[in-house]
């Protein structure tokens, strides 16, 4: 790739800091330092400068600067870093000394990653691990995302694009030496067949994980459900140890979820108070029912909350995992209803069971997410990994067809995979991909 613009832009937080950094990468970058701050300093070392803004020699900072030739940089390219002081008033003087330079820019969000994509430095897998270590609040989305980074899943796609290349480079020898009379076309027809079932099977297992790698990224939802003073309200500020919900005694207090996201053992977890389930003619009331009965139909795990003289909750056709919980487990001593056996029991009033009942959630949490060692981590690689298998399922289901339809459909099959690290239709992703990431990444 070939740019002629030169990007900077803040690769550190704004606001009052100890440390800002600028980064500035394109063909002038070292035109730029020597600008600011005089000669070149050595190559990957930190070294002390006054910058001087070029346009008046007006002393700007004194910063540290460091100097990355390429191509051996993060974005491929000619880069420089300016350690400054991290005060606003620092930083804006340095961003507007770099506006004014020739042929300067301010980067847009992941203008130097997508650099970095570009130039070969990374895939498009690795540049939205990128994006999810920068995103990540918990240690297994932190795993995951490093994984990801590391190439996990770009060397099993590599891997997988090299067999379906390999399959395709046969089938277009067959039909180039379809006419040679010492050419066993059913023997290799056997062998192309095979290898492509074999490969089919390698994706379809991969793609079969119950979407642990998505569900990693956006978190694993548990929907607390039960009748009117079940104790939903009061149990959500007892878990997340804050007043997030109002508790009172009026039936019908909560009418839109509520959501409150925790850190269980580095997983993400996210407890939804709804809206308690009972028939009503009050339309609110009745909309915010209508509401939570979604939220359940949605849920990774309902915990079905049952109070003292309470039933069952009606959860309706869910077909979700669901914990039963004995909420006010305080007050069951003076209640006519024994407890069920096995049964989880809480009290937020006197905080017993609750370790219990956190543990109990941060074991579903684990097995539905796993330990962030999913393969396909986002709905675009499950999207391009499904549409190779089904280009593979019309493969072997016209066994037999047409040689030229064959390798129509191994082409089809390599292009899809070819999409999950950016290898083929790159461009029709990079804007929507890099939209999401910081400025000065």
């Amino acid at each position: 790739m070939t740019e002629t613009e030169t990007l900077f832009a803040p690769a550190s937080g704004f606001g009052r800091a100890a440390v800002s950094v600028i980064r500035v990468s394109g063909p002038a970058a070292g035109q730029v330092l020597v600008a600011l701050g005089g000669p070149l300093p050595p190559p990957r070392r930190m070294s002390l400068r006054t910058l001087r803004d070029p346009a008046d020699g007006m002393e700007l900072d004194r910063a540290l600067v460091a100097w990355f030739p390429g191509p051996d940089t993060y974005s491929g390219e000619d880069m420089a870093e300016l350690h400054l002081h991290g005060g606003a008033a620092v930083r804006m003087g340095v961003l507007t000394a770099l506006a004014r330079m020739p042929g300067c820019r301010a980067a847009g969000p992941g203008a130097f990653t997508r650099r970095a994509v570009l130039n070969g430095r990374m895939d498009l897998a690795e540049a939205e691990a990128v994006a999810d270590l920068i995103d990540a609040e918990t240690e297994g989305q932190r795993r995951q995302a490093l994984r990801q980074l590391d190439g996990a899943l770009s060397r099993q796609v590599a891997a997988w694009r090299a067999e379906a290349i390999d399959c395709l480079a046969a089938a277009e020898a067959a039909l180039d030496f379809s006419d040679e009379g010492d050419v066993d076309e059913s023997g290799l027809d056997a062998a192309l067949f095979g290898r492509a079932a074999a490969l089919r099977e390698d994706i379809a297992t991969a793609l079969h994980d119950g979407r642990r790698g998505e569900r990693l990224r956006d978190g694993f939802f548990v929907v607390l459900a039960g009748a009117p003073n079940a104790g939903k309200s009061t149990l959500l500020n007892a878990l997340s140890r804050r007043d997030v919900a109002i508790v009172s005694d009026v039936p019908g207090t909560t009418r839109d979820a509520i959501e409150v996201r925790l850190d269980l053992g580095g997983l993400p977890v996210f407890l939804v108070d709804t809206a308690g389930l009972r028939d009503t003619a009050e339309p609110v009331e009745a909309e915010g029912i209508l509401r939570s009965r979604a939220r359940i139909g949605a849920a990774d795990l309902v915990l079905a909350l049952v109070p003292p003289g309470g039933a069952m909750p009606d959860l309706g056709e869910a077909g979700v995992r669901t914990l039963t919980v004995h909420t006010k487990a305080d007050l069951f001593a003076g209640s006519s209803q024994d407890m069920l056996p096995g049964v989880l029991a809480v009290s937020a009033r006197t905080g017993a069971g609750l370790e219990a009942l956190l543990d109990a959630i941060q074991a579903e949490a684990e097995v539905g997410l796993g330990a962030g060692d999913a393969l396909v981590t986002r709905a675009r690689h499950r999207a391009a990994l499904e549409a190779c298998v089904a280009h593979l399922d019309r493969l072997l289901a016209g066994e037999g067809a047409l040689p030229e339809l064959a390798a129509e459909d191994l082409r089809l099959a390599v292009r899809s995979l070819g999409e999950v690290g950016g290898h083929v239709g790159v461009e029709d992703v990079l804007d929507r991909l890099f939209s999401g990431f910081c400025i000065g990444k």
